[in-house]
């Protein structure tokens, strides 16, 4: 029996999971991927923040930054089809006279009159919404914005664009102050389970604080979380999965996706050599795999220095690409305010994606053997799973005497936090740590079941994502 089958068997073997999976028919909002024999559906949990936008009375034009390939137009569109009477697509790459309008005019209301017409449709306020998708191709429209936040706001403009972060990461090229930020990520863990396995995810969501998982669920989500380090958050890759169940097919997808990106650091017009990018974003795997993780220059190239490579690193990271963790100098609130700005760490947007990049093959992670890079690939999860659910970026900490994978601001709380890769509870520093300081919470992210070791709290790696609800 496959996976997926067990799971759906599994599940109904339990009388209140069985109840469980009604929940199931519910109306939720999905991205469609459609293909000649099937519709698949992956749930996103950016569509509630969509809703949340749309309701609000202070609402500004919104644009959604992040990597290119990770749902952006597929999230605008479908937004529009189920949210709004109509909606109007516009993509600057594709149709380059509409820049044109935008050239000529700085009207809001003029320009939708054009748009209006280019459309074939009226557009009307609150009803329809507008869509401008690559919009970084032209930055008259880009700038437009504020007009339509100034004098036409009962609008609804949405826009995205391919490397978008690095523009907004520049203050004179965007109207701050007049547009809300959305940053799109890869399929988080649940979004990926309620894709692959939706039976599996219904007992998932289900989980609550304290709760006793059942081996039998520890151990499928555990297998389900083996299947995301390998097939990552893209959405292109999970549809394949789900379509196909073809691991070949997921190389290929994720060979070809690199390939765009590295395309992207060559043909991108700013001032950033874009040799430097290149270089910086393929020594990420190398520089996971040293002991400390800490990011180096000179591992880029022999006798390299900051001032070599720091811009293509925040190139990088404004693009989405790369997640920047920095080190603290105290373990305090606010953290930020610790940072020592010359001690970081660099891991990439999405897991599966590492995984290819640093050449893993999937043996080592689903018979469970203790390769050389589990431990960098189980940090990149966690981390990518982390980070949307708290406001301050997590850091991490490390002197003489103690280091810590991950530091997590809630509220004014910090919490440290361990993440392994298999079921090994020793974790030295960490515990020389918890002895010194006492913080009334500390998290190890692990394959072992849910549970409480002295102050440690373990959790298992798969509830990664409901970390902050398990607090």
């Amino acid at each position: 029996m496959d996976f997926e089958k067990m799971c759906f068997f599994l599940s109904f073997s339990q009388k209140n999971v069985q109840k469980l999976f009604f929940k199931l028919v519910k109306t939720c909002y999905t991205i469609l991927i459609r293909s000649e024999r099937m519709v698949i559906f992956l749930r996103r949990n950016a569509m509630q923040d969509l809703i949340n936008w749309k309701s609000d009375e202070e609402r500004k034009p919104l644009i959604l930054k992040g990597a290119r390939q990770v749902g952006k137009t597929w999230l605008m569109k479908e937004f529009g089809q189920n949210c709004y009477n109509s909606s109007v697509y516009f993509n600057f790459d594709e149709e380059d006279e509409l820049k044109s309008v935008f050239e000529a005019n700085k009207n809001p209301h003029r320009i939708l009159e054009l748009l209006s017409m280019i459309a074939g449709e009226k557009i009307l306020p609150e009803e329809t919404l507008i869509i401008f998708d690559e919009i970084q191709e032209c930055p008259q429209a880009l700038n437009a914005l504020k007009y339509f936040k100034e004098k036409a706001n009962n609008y609804h403009v949405i826009a995205a664009g391919s490397l978008l972060g690095t523009l907004l990461a520049k203050p004179k090229s965007y109207p701050v102050g007049m547009v809300n930020l959305l940053t799109i990520c890869p399929l988080t863990f649940d979004e990926f389970l309620d894709a692959v396995v939706p039976t599996l995810y219904s007992y998932y969501e289900s989980i609550q604080k304290g709760q006793q998982i059942e081996e039998i669920f520890h151990n499928r989500l555990l297998e389900a979380y083996n299947y995301y380090l390998i097939i990552g958050g893209m959405p292109e890759c999970v549809a394949s999965w789900i379509k196909y169940r073809d691991p070949s097919r997921i190389f290929q997808i994720h060979r070809e996706l690199i390939e765009v990106y590295e395309n992207d650091f060559s043909k991108h017009n700013g001032k950033v050599n874009s040799g430097r990018i290149l270089m910086v974003f393929r020594s990420i795997a190398s520089q996971l795999a040293k002991p400390n993780e800490k990011f180096m220059y000179g591992a880029v190239r022999e006798g390299g220095r900051a001032r070599d490579f720091e811009e293509a690193i925040e190139w990088l990271v404004s693009a989405g690409m790369l997640s920047r963790v920095y080190n603290v100098s105290k373990i305090e609130h606010p953290l930020a305010a610790f940072d020592k700005l010359d001690q970081f760490k660099l891991f990439l947007f999405d897991t599966g994606l590492l995984k290819h990049m640093a050449g893993i093959d999937n043996r080592a992670i689903l018979l469970k053997s203790d390769y050389q890079f589990k431990g960098p690939l189980t940090e990149n999860y966690v981390l990518q799973q982390l980070r949307p659910q708290f406001e301050v970026e997590p850091h991490y900490f490390s002197d003489k005497n103690h280091e810590i994978d991950f530091l997590l601001q809630y509220s004014t709380e910090i919490i440290p936090v361990e993440a392994k890769g298999g079921e090994d509870k020793s974790a030295p520093s960490f515990k020389r740590y918890l002895a010194d300081c006492q913080p009334a919470h500390a998290l190890r992210f692990s394959k072992r079941g849910y549970r409480k070791d002295g102050l440690i709290t373990n959790i298992p790696l798969y509830l990664a994502r409901k970390a902050r609800t398990l607090l």
